[in-house]
């Protein structure tokens, strides 16, 4: 047995899979629960044989009997805008009743737990760039409204969960990240133009192209996500997560077609409803905590994730 212990819920995912691996890495003993409903049991392929790596595979909505860890980490929801419309029900209750099932197993076992939350917290900004103290523009009966306002939900029962049982728990709010292990049908706007790029096809921009969005690449956010773990001073508090560097999407398509080398071009098309126009996080406060200074660059981390789709498509 290795000194400590965590189990990332969402461990199957694209961010979870790599941040079991960061932990493995650094001696832990991993526990991942999944019920491989977006995650994918090939994120983890290369770690099962391992003796301090266990898949768990259940749902965070029903009752759990987990072993005890020091530390909890959940990431367990669907992010996709397409699982927005296909599994609003599933994602409201992982956020809630999921969260609430975890926020318990942290008090009973005394772990400290994150809990991963996003930066539709924020909606269609009137605030730019967002901070940790925005509370946001949210069309709770929107299409996006299940994953929004059910990870809000989820922010503030980590509160509840503080101030009433002394529980260390702590929030990020995560940015656009990217990077290997995402999925090709994820819907977000990196997977698409990736997918149509090598497969030839135009890249489809949606409204006029000028809406903003911010990339992290998946290795930066990890690094995040565990020195925020580190930090003695966030228990019940919350943070931003990602990289500021801010672009257009239809900047972010002409430099897809550039690192790709493909034949595409850019068709366009009705925006969806809802789709926020701005989003670049302030990130004073995580430069504070910890010096957060994302490393890989938008260009570098495209060639790293494009050849990953293209082994995968």
């Amino acid at each position: 047995m290795n000194s400590q212990s965590a189990l990332v819920a969402g461990g199957g995912g694209f961010v979870g899979s790599h941040l079991c691996e960061s932990l493995l890495e650094d001696d832990y003993d991993v526990f991942c629960l999944d019920n491989f409903g977006s995650g994918r049991p090939e994120n983890l392929s290369h770690l099962t044989e391992r003796d301090d790596f266990k898949t768990i595979e259940a749902d965070i909505r029903e009752p759990l009997d987990l072993p005890p860890v020091d530390e909890v980490y959940h990431l367990a929801s669907r992010a996709s805008p397409k699982d927005f419309q296909q599994y609003p029900v599933r994602i409201a209750l992982t956020n809630t009743k999921g969260t609430k099932n975890l926020l318990d197993y942290a008090v009973d076992h005394d772990a400290t737990m994150l809990f991963a939350s996003t930066s539709e917290v924020y909606g269609d900004p009137k605030v730019h760039p967002q901070t940790e103290s925005y509370n946001g523009n949210v069309n709770i009966r929107g299409p996006r409204g299940c994953y929004d306002e059910s990870k809000r939900f989820g922010e503030t029962l980590t509160v509840a969960y503080h101030n009433q049982y002394d529980l260390d728990v702590r929030t990020v709010r995560i940015f656009n990240t990217y990077g290997p292990r995402m999925r090709a049908d994820d819907g977000r706007v990196i997977p698409n133009f990736l997918t149509q790029a090598i497969r030839g096809d135009d890249l489809t921009v949606y409204g006029d192209g000028t809406q903003t969005r911010s990339f992290c690449y998946v290795s930066d956010l990890v690094q995040g996500i565990r020195q925020i773990m580190k930090i003695d001073e966030m228990a019940g508090d919350v943070v931003n997560l990602g990289n500021d560097r801010e672009i257009t999407i239809k900047e972010l398509a002409k430099t897809i077609l550039e690192v790709s080398k493909t034949e595409s071009g850019i068709t366009y098309e009705p925006l969806p409803e809802d789709d926020p126009t701005r989003r670049r996080p302030d990130l004073s406060k995580s430069d504070q905590l910890f010096d957060f200074d994302p490393t890989v660059g938008l260009e570098i981390g495209l060639k790293r994730t494009i050849d990953y789709f293209e082994d995968q498509i």
